[in-house]
């Protein structure tokens, strides 16, 4: 299946917002064919026109029309001495930028004219041979093998440029002017959609991360009455019972964020095969994160979380149709410009094709890659708007046993523990931090307990709080009997 039909037929199952903003394939492969016949009609085939091209090209064998000769041979019918002389013209393509978004491609043809018209063996052009090409680069009508020289006209003085051997024929191709027009104009028109839709995303996020905090409430918001406030003023801290969630789906979002970051859809963040994903598998890590996550909707309680999490399929399934575009338009923008040099014969310069510190900023570059990594910086607001909302309960882990840090103990050096743990260090005599080996754990006390982290824990994360007290009490009990000789057995009725 050609290139051509395979993207014509991607962006129909695209939004209509990207198809409006695609590349003009068909149409940029019809102006290649317009350039085309323009160097046709100047007499400069892609095979005379790639052999002119090489600087300081010699002892190639030409072809025109139906004849082929070689232009290093001394011998010949003195009748076609036009022709089958030494033609050794040097002939440049230039692209001149006129404005940020219009470039002016044309031909440079030095002809080395006092050279030329010397009767020396050094000569490289005959004063025949000249006017033959001039006329043939003119006058459109005219053909570089034609010999007849009372049809040979002088160039126009639009076409001459001084040089230092001379004057240059300036050759302008209008029709590959409307070719790199075309294209120019829509990697424009292509870039400031991107960076507009990057600022609509997040703006979309910004609206989304609302809707689920307002499903997702802690237990001071959901449950206001289960919620108890512990200050070190009124010494609470021993009595701490925390609440159980209201009305929330505090619960459900969580789980839901944290199948979203183990499924890692769009980006591999492991070491061996850390990097973005492939379109094919990047899919196919979202319909299996939608159907994990389907498993879990009945857990879900408010109507408005059902809704919130429609949307938040819908923006992850925009940036996959983002990676399908870019990547899409990145090989149609290589194809393209592949097809002109294969066709011209015209290799466009490099300082165009890829962007440098030694770029203008008001240059447009006509890049083979993405011109912006869209679907990355997609990626990076979730993470940085919407992921946030709801706390993760790694973020407040104790450093020693893993599990939530509840009744945290900060210790003078910084570094946060719970409770257990702590007490746990000073029972063993272990006077330095395990982080940083600062002598601050024999030191701490009651009014180390960060009540602030407390408070949060315990309004956050009000199920696993609960948790960890119960581990506590049962470890602290079971301490107290062994201190006073008791030996705890596995499902003995004391404990």
């Amino acid at each position: 299946m050609h290139f051509c039909k395979t993207y014509s037929e991607l962006l129909l199952t695209l939004s209509p917002e990207l198809r409006k903003n695609a590349i003009e394939y068909r149409q940029l492969k019809k102006l290649i064919n317009e350039v085309v016949l323009e160097l046709d009609s100047f007499g400069l085939s892609p095979k005379v026109l790639q052999l002119l091209l090489e600087e300081g090209a010699q002892d190639h064998v030409f072809h025109t029309g139906s004849e082929e000769w070689d232009a290093s041979s001394s011998s010949g019918d003195s009748s076609h001495s036009s022709v089958h002389a030494h033609l050794h013209p040097t002939v440049i393509y230039e692209i001149e930028s006129k404005s940020a978004s219009g470039f002016e491609p044309r031909l440079r043809i030095s002809f080395g004219h006092d050279a030329a018209v010397s009767d020396t063996n050094t000569a490289v052009l005959s004063a025949d041979q000249v006017k033959h090409i001039v006329d043939a680069a003119v006058h459109p009508l005219a053909h570089l093998q034609t010999t007849d020289e009372d049809t040979a006209m002088p160039p126009s003085s639009d076409y001459l440029e001084p040089s230092d051997t001379g004057q240059d024929l300036i050759i302008p191709l209008r029709s590959d002017t409307a070719f790199l027009c075309l294209l120019t104009s829509a990697l424009s028109s292509l870039s400031g959609h991107f960076s507009n839709l990057h600022g609509e995303f997040k703006s979309s996020l910004g609206s989304l991360a609302v809707s689920i905090s307002s499903n997702a409430r802690p237990v001071s918001s959901s449950s206001p009455h289960s919620f108890a406030a512990y200050l070190l003023s009124t010494g609470n801290v021993a009595s701490v019972r925390p609440g159980l969630v209201g009305k929330s789906d505090l619960y459900f979002w969580r789980e839901v964020f944290q199948l979203y970051v183990e499924a890692e859809i769009f980006e591999d963040i492991g070491e061996v095969h850390r990097g973005e994903r492939s379109v094919e598998e990047a899919e196919r890590r979202l319909v299996l994160f939608s159907q994990r996550v389907a498993g879990k909707g009945g857990s879900s309680r408010l109507s408005g979380s059902k809704e919130a999490l429609e949307v938040f399929f819908k923006i992850n399934a925009f940036i996959l149709d983002v990676k399908k575009f870019q990547l899409a338009t990145a090989e149609a923008i290589r194809k393209i410009l592949k097809k002109h040099t294969k066709r011209t014969a015209l290799l466009i310069p490099a300082h165009l094709l890829s962007a440098s510190g030694d770029t203008p900023s008001s240059e447009v570059v006509l890049a083979a890659r993405p011109l912006i990594p869209l679907q990355r910086l997609l990626v990076q607001a979730i993470g940085e708007v919407l992921l946030p909302v709801v706390p993760h309960i790694d973020d407040y882990s104790c450093l020693i046993c893993t599990s939530i840090a509840f009744k945290p103990v900060k210790l003078d050096c910084g570094h946060l523990f719970c409770v257990r743990c702590l007490v746990k260090l000073q029972k063993r005599g272990k006077a330095d931090c395990p982080l940083c080996r600062a002598p601050t754990v024999l030191t701490a006390n009651r009014a180390n307990v960060d009540y602030a982290l407390l408070n949060f824990m315990s309004d956050w994360f009000p199920v696993e709080s609960r948790e960890k007290l119960r581990a506590n009490e049962r470890e602290a009990a079971q301490e107290e009997l062994e201190e006073l000789g008791f030996q705890t057995r596995p499902g003995c009725i004391i404990m």
